[in-house]
């Protein structure tokens, strides 16, 4: 490439992957959820729940760690699923995977906004109208923030991670300082008895944690912008996932050692509740802000990372040429963060937190972590060992654990979600033979 050509440059290091990661993976989620996933399971024992998430992310970052080391290029699983599935497959399988995104990633960026300003309600009763309003200013000041050079969004990012560890380590040790932290250990098989009834809310509260928990790859859409990206992207993803889950399991141990369980499963604002039960009205509203503004961080990260897959594709020839431009001097995907951008401000002002949240899942689950684990499968039988710089260990027993998993969750989002991702799906086998008969898409050559 010319070094007159505007290109992505490698200047992100490990720790701002990892805060990039890390702040994508605290969003509004585990706030939340905490109540939710504690009133499906209906016990003590809810926090089993959040350790699901956490080994379903282990496992699946194996398969990501393995593609991302390999691939380090912007957009990530577009290229993984390109090159996993070959010359037959990989065009489809790649285009069904920025098709999906394309409504995904602003359900995902809209969620983010919308959990913001319903958050929010804390301090406001808001009419839906103020709602929307404060939901698509916060699209359009993410949009600002992300317009510049990587460089200093990677400062942007290391400033608001801290925020996050921040706000998660005062929510902590409020627990810890009140002395029963140990009380919710100690009682968490309390009523615990192993059947089909407490597998299916397992099921189901899973959907809820998993949610919390998915950003942990986010570096591998960043591929092309990461230092040493062999290395530091496996390794941002397992410290991520371990830093996250520890926060998480700690907040929950935290909140129950305090709360009364009644009080956990009806509160909407659970976390500020614990904290003004601890600390008085004024700290409720100081964590209340400081959530607000993890929520933020979150959403900051997402679209960063999603803005880089229309790009990528089209790069490749295998998206429509539009997005495959790079701002001439800050040298980024300019047109692809817009568009995005775009898309979720008018969902942020159509959609609901809870209308959102399963159908997102429901829709990646399919090609974005079934179909891609698959591709790996595949791609090792092509290429051989020798091909990743990275390699899981007890290959491939991590990866088939990942897919069953994964098809257990797709079940518990229920039937009504199941049809929307496989009809998101079907549209876009449609919209891909329409491409392709009208020459909208090139057949670039599969290594």
């Amino acid at each position: 490439m010319s070094n007159n050509v505007p290109h992505l440059e490698r200047k992100l290091s490990l720790l701002h992957a990892t805060a990039i990661n890390m702040i994508d993976m605290v969003g509004i989620g585990p706030f939340v959820v905490l109540s939710v996933v504690a009133q499906i399971m209906a016990g003590p024992y809810f926090l089993y729940a959040w350790i699901a998430g956490a080994l379903l992310s282990y496992l699946d970052a194996m398969v990501w760690s393995q593609l991302g080391a390999a691939l380090p290029r912007a957009g990530g699983s577009f290229h993984f699923l390109k090159e996993g599935y070959g010359k037959k497959g990989g065009p489809l399988m790649s285009f069904l995977f920025v098709w999906q995104t394309m409504i995904q990633a602003p359900l995902v960026i809209a969620s983010a906004s919308i959990g913001f300003s319903q958050y929010a309600s804390y301090f406001f009763h808001f009419s839906m109208i103020e709602e929307k309003i404060v939901s698509g200013s916060v699209v359009i000041l993410v949009i600002t923030l992300l317009y510049r050079k990587i460089e200093s969004i990677g400062k942007i990012s290391v400033f608001l991670w801290v925020g996050v560890l921040f706000t998660m380590g005062w929510i902590i040790l409020g627990g810890v300082a009140h002395g029963n932290f140990l009380d919710p250990i100690k009682h968490i098989n309390d009523g615990f008895t192993m059947q089909h009834g407490f597998v299916a809310a397992l099921g189901f509260a899973s959907v809820k944690t998993i949610y919390s928990y998915l950003g942990y790859y986010n570096v591998c859409h960043l591929g092309g912008e990461i230092k040493n990206p062999s290395k530091n992207i496996p390794r941002s993803m397992f410290i991520s996932i371990t830093g996250i889950a520890i926060l998480y399991l700690c907040m929950n141990i935290s909140v129950a050692s305090v709360l009364p369980f009644e009080v956990i499963t009806q509160s909407k604002y659970v976390v500020s509740e614990y904290i003004k039960t601890l600390y008085g009205e004024k700290a409720g509203a100081i964590v209340t802000v400081l959530i607000l503004m993890v929520a933020f961080a979150s959403l900051f990260s997402a679209t960063l990372g999603y803005s880089r897959i229309p790009y990528a594709a089209a790069q490749n020839k295998s998206f429509f040429n539009f997005f495959n431009k790079v701002h001439p001097t800050l040298h980024f995907p300019h047109r692809s963060l817009l568009v995005l951008g775009g898309i979720a401000f008018v969902f942020s002002l159509l959609f609901r937190l809870k209308e959102v949240i399963d159908a997102i899942l429901a829709m990646r689950i399919m090609i974005q972590f079934i179909g891609q684990a698959v591709g790996l499968l595949l791609l090792m039988k092509r290429k051989g060992k020798s091909f990743f710089p990275w390699r899981m260990p007890l290959y491939p027993i991590p990866l088939i654990l990942a897919i069953l998993i994964w098809g257990g969750i797709f079940f518990s989002t229920g039937q009504k979600m199941m049809m929307s991702g496989i009809t998101v799906t079907a549209l876009g086998l449609i919209a891909f033979f329409v491409a392709k008969k009208m020459n909208w898409i090139g057949d670039q050559e599969i290594k």
